[in-house]
């Protein structure tokens, strides 16, 4: 990143603690921002610019909804937080109208398959996924405290716009995440014999609230990185969790094995989740609360899926052949 403009606004975004996927994602819509008005300084460029720009993703771009929403809150986050000139609330430009796309499913055999070829070393983190309807991001930031064995549940905190919830539990994952958790902790303990070692990261104010809690075995994360990292904010020395692109790299090659003529990724899992939840008889309010859902409208998409068609309505035609 060779622009110091763009190296102030990711440092500012590093210190309020958004996620790298997101401080990505912004540096990315703002860089091309800036390039579309032929590399003008945002100070010099308001609401009218921000409309054109938005204007174009959706006519000449032709990006999706969710993409062209992604853009338009990275320059909100710009004009606010950065530049200190609020943007219009009620701006006009084009807004995208692409039909949102059905979810890729795994049929259950097609999921048996896929797990017989994920490699070991990611085997528990994707069934996890898929067991519980996990966002990968979720996953990977677990907790070795967020999974309940009492009450069969994985407590998920922050997920997707902030949001808290418990996602059920497997039964039959309890052993290996007992495992799991037992290696985590013999890391842990090798950790803390090492004196440059400053903890696991906490999120928000713990760190000041909760001195100690960064090196309770509590806080570790359930899939920690193999090896100690340097923090960016501040450069201590941290065990991180592990990378999110090493289990989506191990999901494609699973599903190259598994000689699937469908595009499968890390959601995938949680999609078969949800349409296998309704397959087997699961109420619709159920499985928007496992997935975190907050309008039911977003939960009622798998039902388009399922194999009595959408809505779960049996065409006539079956009744005829």
């Amino acid at each position: 990143m060779k622009s110091e403009f763009l190296k102030a606004v990711s440092k500012h975004m590093w210190t309020r603690r958004y996620a790298k996927k997101t401080i990505e994602a912004y540096l990315y819509w703002i860089k091309a921002f800036i390039i579309y008005n032929g590399k003008r300084h945002p100070k010099e460029m308001h609401n009218v610019e921000t409309e054109n720009f938005l204007s174009y993703l959706a006519n000449e771009r032709n990006v999706a909804p969710k993409t062209q929403a992604i853009a338009l809150n990275a320059l909100v986050f710009l004009y606010k937080n950065v530049l200190n000139k609020p943007l219009n609330l009620e701006m006009t430009f084009n807004r995208s109208t692409n039909q949102t796309k059905l979810p890729t499913v795994l049929t259950r055999k097609e999921t048996v398959s896929f797990f017989h070829a994920i490699n070991p070393k990611y085997s528990l983190a994707c069934q996890l996924m898929y067991g519980s309807g996990l966002r990968l991001m979720e996953l990977i930031r677990l907790r070795t405290q967020d999974i309940d064995f009492d009450y069969f549940s994985v407590q998920v905190w922050n997920g997707k716009v902030g949001k808290h919830r418990r996602a059920t539990l497997a039964k039959e994952l309890v052993r290996p995440l007992k495992r799991q958790i037992e290696a985590v902790k013999l890391k842990h303990e090798l950790d803390c014999q090492n004196s440059s070692y400053a903890g696991v990261w906490l999120p928000h104010a713990l760190s000041r609230k909760f001195p100690n809690a960064s090196k309770q075995f509590s806080w570790q994360f359930l899939f920690p990185s193999s090896r100690l990292s340097s923090d960016p904010e501040n450069g201590a020395m941290r065990r991180h969790h592990i990378d999110p692109t090493c289990v989506q790299k191990a999901v494609r090659t699973a599903a190259l094995k598994a000689d699937f003529d469908k595009r499968v990724t890390c959601h995938t899992l949680r999609h078969s989740f949800a349409t296998h939840l309704l397959e087997r008889g699961a109420d619709i309010r159920t499985v928007q609360e496992q997935l975190g859902h907050s309008d039911v409208r977003t939960t009622q998409i798998y039902t388009h899926v399922i194999e009595r068609g959408a809505n779960g309505v049996l065409s006539p035609l079956s009744d005829l052949m």
